[in-house]
């Protein structure tokens, strides 16, 4: 068997990820209000299992425990996010002090432990108050979002030194376009307008941000890029279908934060579509504000094609890329290669970038009789793309940090809790946390800084 090994710095950072509105219940506890989460799923039919984030993971209560368990993996880095919810309960106004003490808790604990926090100001999770007066549709939602991130940055600007303005700002599009997230809204011009807003508020955030002068801590925005390729290479319905949607989804953030404005092909689908959202003069040059990192999120590539009734067919036949996390066949791990090099070559990115979010679901993993989680698709999974992020490296692109999604188990949006991506398990039952096999292959991965493969060529 043709072993391979390749390294990684000491100064690499190895990290974890994880949300509030997945991980820390207490959904209404000690004064925190209503997100656009707790309300969506308590709707019918939203949820898979039709489940809440009521409890989540109580990370609320058990952040220790779980910080804890992070400390013995060895990991340099937690990612994290404030709730916007528990520390202003109306999204704006009266600040909840007993939101700000839990943050403070929890800070404290990571610098006792030695793991760098990694904060990320907003991750879906609106207050449903602001929703109720628009939501991101509404303009007066940025101005409370910069009001409500000059606080963290005053409050906690000096103990993390990584922040990110947005998580992933397409899952606020799905919310207001598609319905299948939180707020529930099913109106393309809704969508865009959405999008335009949660990059005024990256922008808005990076000038709070600035103004603190915060000189030990960085500031980015984290975009997810699932580069869409078509089914059928010869067909050009197929080609158009990618083309529109690698417009609609990434390049709708990239082209904005790293050019100052939106592409001619989607300027034009919009107003063709009549879903142009409101630009005000000087809105692209604040979302186009330098950043210090970006932040990549990758997990597959997606295939399209115009013919449903065709892929349906095929599909039994071969497997042809796809998303890995709906059918778990698809492995693309060459994806998170591709997408530094669309920064690098379409973007000209020249700012550190760090991969904020990778990682894999398990469906059915259960505890075995010998009291492990075997979870060997997930380590696999994880090699695949460290061994791509480091033939990047070694191109000489400036990658500096990989986290797993996720550290536990957690809520998964509208999938609940039928879905595990987790480096340790959660019974929700009795919030009983086991580490998989995974979280042990983590731990000596970071502790040797060596990634050992085998059969080299299954990577690529």
């Amino acid at each position: 068997m043709n072993k391979k090994e390749r390294f990684f710095s000491p100064d690499f950072i190895f990290g974890v990820a994880t949300s509030a509105p997945q991980i820390e219940g207490a959904a209404h506890e000690d004064g925190k209000g209503d997100s656009i989460w707790d309300a969506f799923a308590r709707r019918q039919n939203v949820i898979a299992d039709g489940t809440t984030p009521e409890e989540a993971c109580d990370f609320y209560h058990r952040y220790k425990e779980d910080i804890g368990i992070a400390r013995e993996m060895g990991v340099d880095s937690l990612r994290f996010s404030f709730s916007w919810s528990r520390i202003f309960p109306e999204g704006y106004g009266k600040i909840n002090q007993k939101g700000l003490d839990f943050y403070s808790r929890m800070l404290e604990e990571l610098h006792k432990n030695d793991i760098m926090p990694n904060a990320t100001i907003y991750h879906w999770d609106l207050p449903q108050a602001l929703e109720e007066a628009g939501g991101w549709t509404n303009r007066e939602t940025v101005k409370r979002y910069g009001e409500y991130a000059e606080l963290l940055f005053r409050k906690f600007g000096d103990q993390i030194p990584m922040w990110s303005t947005v998580n992933e700002p397409i899952a606020t599009y799905v919310g207001y376009a598609d319905g299948i997230f939180a707020p529930g809204h099913q109106s393309e011009a809704m969508g865009r307008q959405a999008n335009h807003n949660i990059l005024l508020a990256h922008g808005t955030g990076v000038q709070a941000f600035r103004a603190q002068n915060l000189k030990n801590s960085k500031i980015g925005i984290v975009v997810d890029i699932w580069n869409h390729h078509p089914y059928r290479k010869d067909h050009p319905e197929d080609c158009a279908l990618a083309e529109l949607n690698n417009e609609k989804t990434y390049r709708s953030y990239l082209n904005p934060v790293f050019k100052g404005c939106y592409t001619d092909f989607l300027m034009d689908y919009m107003r063709k579509n009549n879903c142009m959202p409101e630009i005000w003069p000087g809105d692209m040059e604040l979302i186009n504000a330098p950043i210090d990192y970006f932040g990549l999120n990758c997990y597959n590539m997606v295939i399209d094609c115009a013919d449903s009734a065709f892929v349906a067919e095929n599909q039994k036949k071969q497997k042809k890329g796809g998303n890995f996390q709906d059918n778990d066949r698809e492995y693309y791990p060459k994806a998170v290669y591709d997408a530094v090099h669309i920064l690098k070559n379409d973007y000209q990115a020249e700012v550190p970038i760090y991969i904020t979010e990778n990682g894999m679901k398990g469906r059915y993993e259960r505890i075995a009789e010998d009291g492990y989680i075997h979870d060997t698709d997930r380590i696999a999974y994880i090699k695949g793309f460290l061994y791509w992020i480091s033939r990047a490296i070694e191109e000489g692109n400036d990658i500096r940090g990989y986290y797993v999604w996720s550290l536990t188990d957690n809520w998964e949006w509208n999938s609940g809790f039928s879905s595990r991506y987790g480096l340790t398990h959660i019974d929700y039952d009795t919030q009983k946390r086991t580490v998989k096999d995974s979280g042990y292959w983590y731990k000596e991965l970071i502790k040797n800084r060596k990634l050992v493969l085998t059969e080299e060529g299954s990577y690529e």
